[in-house]
């Protein structure tokens, strides 16, 4: 295709000819797979997307595409080290050519995992207990089955009450051997290294949990120079403010040097000092709701560390956030604590650090629609490999839907009548309309026009051509029961 057809074409249908493209096996099958997923509103098995009219073939090209959407020789997760394969090294550097130019002076990135819940898969390797929320009060919050991590672009916002999308750069099953943080890293270090990428070039912003809050987890990341973390803190911690210098004139007494001076615990009040600096700004829900929300920074804390993770060289700031109504009073019973770290904290406001935190619930937004509309953790197979596969589909159905953001339009059911409008080019609002509410689409407002936006498009994915039946097995052959394999559980320590 020529670049000047290139241009003329929509960023949908250059993604779609592009992932086409790249698709090194099965690319006919992968793409009606997409356009099923994508499309997807009654389907809750990933066989019977091949109910979908988008998927014109069987459903044994369903299975087939999953199964070959790598080479053979792919099980990245398997390695001794985190590395990515060639074909996905590709992939990446597609999905990136196109991101969105940040609008700010940071680029935003978020780190996160979330559990596919495989109880029953006893063929499935590598199963441990991990995390899953229950909304049963007493019952423990655990099942058995995998963990994957993914790190994600989250772009910018004209204001905070935009849909929750987010760009998925990477997807990694966390092995049980290691600790979530650790993937974590290694697919932040794999990003910020590549130069290829832009990100080491630019000022980067990550926003993560308290769970990676570990100095594991931020003492690799402190030093990085165009990186800066915002971590949210639990409230029972102490950090500490900088020994002081010793007067003029005293030598340093023998010893190990003070590090550390006045400690200032969380949960302490008359422990704290007077805040360095203070910042107000509105929080507005989605209901009309206005609230103040009071920040507070102290500049230059240290926390403690350990011997491979020095974390007295690297100070940060601490922010303290509060929600009050309109009579002053706290909306929370606990204020949010967040901890900054990085060589160029101080670019970001308090204000910029609120509203970048803010942001990575949308991550939490992108499991949940991934799991109830894009049947995230619905792929029931007993190969570890082909699991992995099905989540880099689930990844590019979303990135689908996300550029085909501006084409859809609204179709709201009968008891829907009244939900705010989408948004149109300014020379297509009609005047009786325009004072009423106007919004961006949801993933799920997407998902429901998306079958009419492919039909209009069209599909590279060529018609399929039937070639008689499968012989099948041959006669007397018996394949051999597939392994059990037990449910490892992780040491205190590498959970």
């Amino acid at each position: 295709m020529s670049v000047e057809v290139q241009l003329m074409l929509t960023p949908l249908e250059q993604f779609r000819n592009t992932i086409y493209a790249w698709f090194p096996h099965r690319a006919d099958a992968l793409m009606e797979l997409l356009d099923a997923l994508s499309s997807n509103q009654t389907a809750r098995s990933v066989v019977e997307l091949s109910l979908n009219p988008c998927f014109r073939r069987q459903y044994g090209s369903l299975h087939d595409g999953i199964a070959h959407l790598f080479s053979a020789s792919e099980g990245q997760t398997c390695l001794p080290e985190y590395e990515l394969s060639q074909e996905r090294k590709v992939l990446l550097g597609l999905l990136v050519s196109f991101l969105p130019p940040p609008q700010k002076r940071f680029r935003l990135l978020g780190i996160d995992v979330t559990s596919a819940s495989r109880p029953f898969a006893k063929t499935l390797a590598d199963r441990t207990f991990v995390y899953q929320p229950n909304p049963v009060k007493g019952v423990k919050p655990i099942t058995i089955g995998h963990q994957y991590s993914v790190l994600a672009v989250l772009p910018d916002k004209a204001h905070l009450a935009e849909p929750p999308w987010i760009l998925p750069l990477l997807v990694d099953r966390v092995p049980s051997r290691e600790a979530k943080r650790a993937t974590g890293l290694a697919q932040l270090t794999h990003v910020l290294d590549d130069p290829a990428l832009p990100f080491s070039q630019e000022l980067g912003v990550q926003v993560v949990d308290s769970d990676y809050s570990a100095v594991t987890y931020q003492g690799p990341v402190a030093s990085r120079p165009n990186l800066v973390t915002i971590t949210r803190l639990p409230g029972n911690r102490t950090v500490y403010r900088p020994a002081p210098p010793l007067p003029e004139g005293l030598k340093r007494p023998r010893g190990h040097p003070t590090w550390f001076g006045a400690a200032m615990r969380l949960k302490a009040p008359e422990t704290w000092e007077e805040p360095d600096e203070v910042a107000t700004t509105t929080l507005r829900t989605r209901k009309g709701q206005r609230y103040t929300v009071q920040l507070e920074g102290w500049h230059e804390l240290l926390r403690r560390g350990t011997r491979a993770q020095p974390m007295q060289k690297y100070p940060f700031t601490l922010v303290r956030a509060r929600v009050l109504d309109d009579k002053g009073q706290p909306v929370f019973t606990r204020p949010l604590w967040l901890t900054v770290i990085g060589p160029r904290r101080r670019e970001l406001s308090l204000v910029d650090i609120w509203e970048a935190y803010r942001q990575r619930y949308d991550l939490e937004h992108y499991f949940r629609f991934g799991k109830q509309r894009l049947l995230m953790e619905a792929y029931q197979t007993p190969n570890t490999t082909y699991e992995e596969q099905w989540w880099t589909v689930v990844q590019l159905a979303y990135w689908q839907l996300w550029l085909a953001r501006d084409l859809a339009t609204q179709m709201p059911r009968p008891w829907e009548r009244y939900l705010p409008r989408f948004k149109t080019p300014p020379d297509t609002q009609r005047p009786d309309v325009a004072s009423s509410p106007v919004v961006s689409p949801s993933p799920s407002d997407v998902q429901r026009d998306m079958a009419r936006i492919i039909r209009q498009c069209g599909t590279p994915a060529r018609i399929p051509k039937p070639r008689g039946k499968s012989p099948g097995r041959s006669p007397g052959q018996r394949p051999g029961k597939r392994i059990r394999h037990p449910v490892i559980k992780k040491s205190k320590h590498g959970s």
